[in-house]
């Protein structure tokens, strides 16, 4: 099941989508952000059905 969050990036504030993979469980993942180019830190809390998604700096 894929959910999409939008998100800003925690460093220049460009609005960004992330794409979700609820099947997998809790994932924590690293993507560059599209515009200014530094690592957004995803972390993903899911029991299959409800999730949350945390956004952050890689210093944070």
């Amino acid at each position: 099941m894929l959910e999409t969050e939008s998100y800003d990036c925690p460093y220049c504030g460009e609005p960004g989508e992330a794409v979700l993979d609820l099947t997998g469980g809790d994932q924590q993942y690293i993507e560059d952000c599209a515009v200014c180019c530094r690592p957004i830190v995803f972390t993903l809390q899911t029991d299959g059905q409800e999730w949350m998604l945390d956004v952050h700096s890689e210093n944070e």
